[in-house]
């Protein structure tokens, strides 16, 4: 037996959300649509490759002039 076992316990936070879901059960379906929007993309590959090979790389003090 886990001295911290505790099987009837919920937090506050917990129940709230269990609370959210059963109020609004779309609630699962619009928040994967919010996800897809920002974070499920696909990656151009090609082009990320082409971004980092153009990069400049920066002076370590940036308001220092360039040496001649």
């Amino acid at each position: 037996m886990y001295i911290f076992y505790r099987p009837m316990y919920q937090s506050e936070a917990t129940s709230f959300i269990d609370g959210l879901k059963a109020k609004d059960p779309q609630i699962a379906a619009r928040q994967s649509e919010g996800r897809a929007l920002l974070w499920d993309k696909t990656i151009d590959r090609d082009a990320s490759r082409d971004y980092r090979a153009a990069r400049v790389a920066q002076q370590p003090y940036v308001y220092q002039a360039a040496p001649k």
